[in-house]
């Protein structure tokens, strides 16, 4: 049986995550199995209090760091269950929550899964897999130290998502563990929702109806709240909810067939538009771009001195100092012919907008593509390095980092809103990423505090804008305490007491997640609303910062658990 601790300075790390945010807890536990996930719930949900689940902590916005009551962490639930194969010949794997993104590309690319206790249809299908092409799970966040639970929590996305999508379209079923220790069993396609609700029956024979949000999501590139639309597939909702629905127990992902050739490409640029034009020429011309990135001037300003001035970063290819900007797509191909034509049709788009196919870096071998793996990873990894640098002088700063995306037609008005709004507030930034989904993170890199709260203001002002123009604002990191502010901005009170209300639906104590996606007080009126106020369990305030809302995305610091703040990046 699971022991549930007391919560020790031993067990410090648990009370923070990669946003730099810290939190608070009094007991911990470490489940391996999902009997024991359940006993410790069952024991928590009768005692009342939060419960924060954890896996590799590697989030951004905040949603594993605790507000009080319990931890469970799901790092130790690195087990692979099984496989099976289906009728059209697709594999499909089940595991744990805790296996690691990392761990898992090494065990499907070297043939190694682990099939300890598993039973003959699955080491049957095992064989099937080895004996024909090369399968991966094809989610590409650049922290590959995430681990498959944290990926669902948030959805999960990264350079890939643009030709493959999210981590969502990829999971073919869910075991949850809901907050009274009940076990909803979801397989896509069977249980599918009613209009705006949804019936769920649980494996002890309760039959759960559901009042889904009524909002419409925005089109484009989305990881903010609730999944919810006409008629969506069950497992659909779980996918995202930042752990404040049930607590994820097993996963199966539906792998794919590896690519026969990769190519990557960084097209150089000297100036903005014309890299944005080159964007939007080459998106619809491309049948086999599964990337397309994008560092800016900031970026690669950032990236020259790092290469000039730290030997770890020395093997850094030179970037001429007349390129203002860089696109790197990254092509998954059938074969060296179909990607030749994709790389001609990149040359095209090149000329059109004034530019030289001879300003390229083409990687054919793993060898190339290794080094423009460490060209896109370094940004981000420099910039923090920046700001740990400042922060020896102004511990009160941290980077601050947008997650925001809009519709196609939006691109050029979003970035113009970036440059014209830093140039009138006179802050240093840099940006890099998913430009294939418009949808970049622009990091303010404060030199003190008055450029650290100009930050967090503009980013407010971000939010009502991009709203305004139909985007979203997660696009992949999820909203957790850090985004809660915006959220409202983005959908309305309404619409976020409908995601309350539903939350309690499943969860009726409030317990699972607080402070993710809305505030602990509304969290608490809806209890009280179903429960009335005598059994309302009335936990606002336990933990830092308990409702804390004031809509920015930036990190606060680490001596509190912010819901106004973010730390950007390229992490799940």
């Amino acid at each position: 049986m699971v022991q549930v601790r007391p919560f020790t300075s031993e067990y410090e790390e648990y009370v923070r995550d990669e946003s730099r945010s810290v939190g608070e807890a009094e007991s911990i536990s470490f489940p391996v199995s999902e009997d024991e996930i359940r006993a410790v719930l069952r024991e928590a949900f009768v005692a009342g209090g939060p419960v924060t689940v954890q896996g590799a902590r590697t989030g951004l916005a905040a949603g594993a760091v605790p507000h009080g009551g319990h931890v469970m962490s799901l790092a130790r639930m690195d087990g692979y269950l099984g496989l099976r194969r289906d009728e059209d010949g697709r594999f499909y794997l089940r595991v744990q929550p805790g296996v690691v993104l990392a761990s898992l590309r090494k065990a499907l690319a070297n043939k190694a899964i682990p099939t300890a206790g598993w039973d003959k249809e699955s080491l049957a299908a095992l064989e099937e897999l080895y004996a024909g092409p090369e399968q991966f799970f094809p989610t590409d966040p650049t922290e590959t130290s995430a681990c498959i639970g944290g990926m669902v929590a948030c959805n999960a996305s990264g350079a890939r998502s643009y030709g493959y999508g999210p981590v969502r379209p990829h999971v073919s079923a869910l075991r949850v563990v809901l907050a009274d220790g009940d076990v909803v069993a979801l397989r896509r396609g069977e249980v599918r929702a009613s209009g705006r609700t949804l019936t769920l029956v649980t494996e002890g024979g309760r039959e759960i109806t559901l009042d889904l949000p009524t909002y419409e999501m925005p089109k484009t590139k989305n990881a903010s709240g609730y999944f919810v639309r006409d008629d969506m597939d069950a497992v659909d909702l779980f996918v995202g909810s930042d752990g404040t629905l049930g607590v994820v127990s097993e996963v199966e992902l539906a792998l794919t067939p590896a690519p026969a050739v990769v190519w990557g490409v960084s097209c150089f640029f000297e100036n903005e538009t014309a890299a944005l034009d080159f964007t939007c020429a080459v998106r619809p011309r491309l049948s086999r771009a599964k990337a397309i990135e994008y560092f800016d001037d900031g970026a690669l300003s950032i990236l020259r001195s790092q290469r000039e001035n730290s030997v770890a970063f020395a093997s850094l290819p030179p970037v001429e100092e007349r390129f203002a900007c860089c696109v790197y797509v990254e092509l998954d191909c059938n074969d060296e012919t179909e990607a030749a034509s994709e790389l001609y049709t990149i040359g095209d788009a090149m000329a059109e907008v004034g530019a030289s196919e001879i300003d390229t870096w083409v990687a054919r071998t793993d060898v190339d593509r290794e080094c423009q793996r460490f060209f896109r990873h370094a940004v981000p990894e420099s910039v923090n390095m920046l700001i740990d640098e400042r922060r020896r002088t102004d511990p009160s700063i941290t980077k601050l980092g947008s997650d925001m995306s809009v519709p196609d037609e939006r691109l050029h008005d979003v970035v113009s809103l970036y440059r014209r709004t830093l140039a009138e507030a006179g802050l240093e930034s840099a940006a890099w990423g998913h430009i294939g989904d418009n949808h970049l993170h622009v990091n303010v890199l404060p030199r003190d505090s008055r450029d650290f709260a100009a930050g967090k203001k503009l980013f407010a002002g971000w939010a009502a804008e991009v709203t305004r123009m139909g985007g979203a604002v997660s696009a992949e990191h999820g909203v957790g305490k850090i985004k809660r502010g915006f959220l409202e901005t983005m959908y309305g009170p309404v619409h976020i007491r409908e995601m309350a209300r539903l939350k309690c639906q499943l969860d009726p104590k409030g317990q699972l997640g607080r402070g993710n996606l809305f505030g602990e007080e509304l969290l608490d009126e809806m209890v009280a609303e179903r429960l009335g106020a005598r059994d309302a369990g009335g936990w606002a305030g336990t933990g830092a910062g308990a409702d804390a809302a004031s809509g920015t995305d930036a990190t606060a610091g680490a001596n509190a658990v912010p819901a106004d703040a973010e730390k950007s990046g390229e992490r799940a």
